[in-house]
């Protein structure tokens, strides 16, 4: 998937429109990553609709108060606008934390032809390998909101580490994603306590032990050179 746009600008969508051109930076955003390419314009009034929804998705799947790991997500916005004009002020609707390619950039009607995009808006769903996970999340963006994230990560596999799944997330609101994660991790902090206090505890009762050895053969020395003196 990263190989997708190794040769090619991507832009995130704050302010200072920072450009992202290297391949350090590319990996950096997309690796291990869900990535959606969201295919719209200014002019479809469908896409204008949808865009609340999507904000709203992105913004609770990137907040890390919201999710654990907000990096797992990645959303690139592929223009399909007439002008750079139109392009400017549809990405003025979009959330900053998304990147989209430079409108000169003819890239763009590649991907709509790889991904056979022929209606907007279009959002195509990749796993980390490349390979597509939904060829339109649209409906279920709109309809699930960021619940449909949890089947995209078990079909996914993303693999974050510390970040596991387990039977405790069939129970989730997404709000939810996070809290078997957090509760793993502070098992984790526990048991590390656990452990550290035992290494503590055991080597305290080995200093004991040691020194409780080292009394007894003193006494043992007392007494043998007490019975030697006796004798004499």
């Amino acid at each position: 998937m990263v190989d997708l746009f190794l040769n090619h600008v991507l832009i995130e969508n704050n302010s200072d429109q920072d450009e992202l051109n290297t391949e350090r930076e590319i990996i950096g955003i997309l690796e291990n990553r869900i990535l959606l390419l969201f295919f719209a314009s200014a002019e479809c009034e469908t896409c204008q609709k949808f865009v609340p929804a999507l904000n709203d998705f992105i913004k609770k799947l990137k907040d890390p108060a919201y999710i654990e790991y907000p990096k797992l997500l990645a959303l690139i916005y592929i223009s399909l606008d007439q002008s750079g004009e139109q392009q400017e002020r549809f990405l003025k609707e979009l959330h900053k934390k998304i990147f989209f390619l430079p409108f000169e950039d003819l890239y763009r009607k590649e991907l709509q032809s790889m991904f056979k995009v022929k209606d907007v808006p279009t959002v195509v769903v990749l796993r980390p390998d490349g390979s597509v996970l939904s060829p339109n999340a649209v409906k279920d963006i709109s309809s699930l909101g960021t619940h449909c994230f949890r089947n995209w990560q078990e079909s996914a596999e993303i693999v974050e580490r510390t970040f596991m799944l387990n039977e405790e997330f069939d129970d989730l609101n997404l709000r939810s994603a996070t809290d078997p994660v957090r509760r793993l991790k502070y098992k984790t902090e526990d048991d590390k306590r656990k452990k550290k206090w035992w290494k503590l505890w055991e080597k305290g009762k080995d200093r004991n032990d040691n020194e409780e050895k080292d009394d007894t053969w003193d006494m043992k020395g007392k007494d043998t050179h007490k019975g030697t003196w006796r004798k004499r």
